[in-house]
């Protein structure tokens, strides 16, 4: 019968993992692109990528000037 209780301890220990890295993953991938956004194409030297994020940012009427 302990066998049985630490399976079903593991098993709700796994859905705590499973349900924090659900909570935590969706975060760390919008501050990625958000990093990206700011320091690879808003500060980048080619004009290409910085226009881009140029118009994206007046697309969602985002001021920056």
């Amino acid at each position: 019968m302990t066998k049985i209780k630490t399976k079903a301890l593991e098993v709700s220990q796994i859905e705590a993992v499973a349900e924090a890295t659900s909570v935590m993953m969706p975060a760390v991938l919008a501050f990625s692109i958000g990093l990206f956004l700011v320091f690879g194409a808003a500060l980048a030297n080619s004009s290409t990528l910085h226009n881009a994020a140029h118009d994206g940012r007046h697309a969602f009427t985002v001021p920056c000037h």
